[in-house]
């Protein structure tokens, strides 16, 4: 079995990955996150490639797996990222309330054999997250909770702001911040 290596800091990531029994080790990439696309499906591609190659220049690339992953939430067109403020979580989540907005993760799976020799899947997996109408007050209480920091789209679909989920079309763990089922068919392969 190869070394496999989550190219994240996410907990979330962590856990999604703990929570199939497979057996990884942690390193980050802290290489500045720059992009040249526009399209939400092309930056998170670009973005988990740009961490997961940054990681496989700090290991030896022999006999080794590296999951890179980065998501974005989307909404009429505007990347809703992680909010810097609580006036701007409130926004983001006035924005989708009521409406569907799509969550895409990207991941990138450089598999480097024994040899050295280089495989690489990226990818983006995209899933619509539909939102119940809410008021002003739900989404204040939602706030109070501080649960939106650190969140791309200001809330996380696994804790406090699963009531207001009306459905989703596609991926659960997409929207949590990794398609599992997705990578761990690509290992398999």
């Amino acid at each position: 079995m190869k070394k496999i290596i989550l190219a994240s800091a996410s907990p979330r990531r962590k856990e999604i990955l703990e929570q199939i029994g497979m057996q990884f080790e942690i390193l980050v990439s802290d290489k500045e996150e720059i992009y040249e696309s526009s399209a939400p499906e092309e930056i998170v591609k670009e973005l988990s490639l740009l961490k997961a190659n940054h990681v496989s220049e700090m290991v030896g690339k022999n006999d080794i797996i590296i999951i890179g992953a980065d998501t974005i939430v989307s909404h009429e067109g505007k990347v809703l990222g992680k909010p810097k403020s609580r006036a701007e979580a409130f926004q983001m989540i006035q924005g989708i309330q009521g409406k569907v907005h799509k969550v895409y993760t990207g991941i990138a799976i450089l598999c480097y054999d024994e040899s050295g020799e280089k495989k690489m899947i990226n990818d983006a997996v995209e899933t619509k997250v539909f939102v119940y109408p809410m008021s002003e007050k739900e989404i204040n209480n939602y706030l109070d909770t501080g649960e939106y920091m650190d969140k791309a789209g200001a809330y996380a679909i696994q804790g406090l702001f699963a009531p207001f989920i009306e459905k989703i079309e596609g991926d659960y763990y997409n929207v949590v911040g990794l398609p599992v089922s997705r990578i761990y068919q690509a290992i398999k392969s």
